[in-house]
């Protein structure tokens, strides 16, 4: 199944090589595969993760993905 991954921001710095053009395209993920997995796949701790999007909709870690899915993971939004 095919899914693309894209990064926001200090989470982009935790995966080597990240183009935030064209994102990260995984090819090979597994069927009933989660957000938690990819993100364990790319090494991204989920304590960094905070606003996830599955297809523009606001998801969870446990989310399933399909083929085909765009898959969007922000960090945690500072300012003041």
């Amino acid at each position: 199944m095919r899914v693309l991954v894209k990064l926001s921001t200090t989470l982009r710095d935790l995966v080597p090589d990240y183009n935030p053009a064209q994102g990260i395209v995984l090819t090979d993920v597994p069927e009933k595969c989660t957000v938690a997995q990819v993100a364990e796949r790319l090494n991204i701790p989920e304590k960094e993760i905070k606003i996830i999007m599955v297809n523009s909709r606001q998801n969870t870690l446990d989310a399933e993905l399909h083929d085909n899915d765009r898959l969007a993971l922000f960090p945690a939004v500072g300012g003041g």
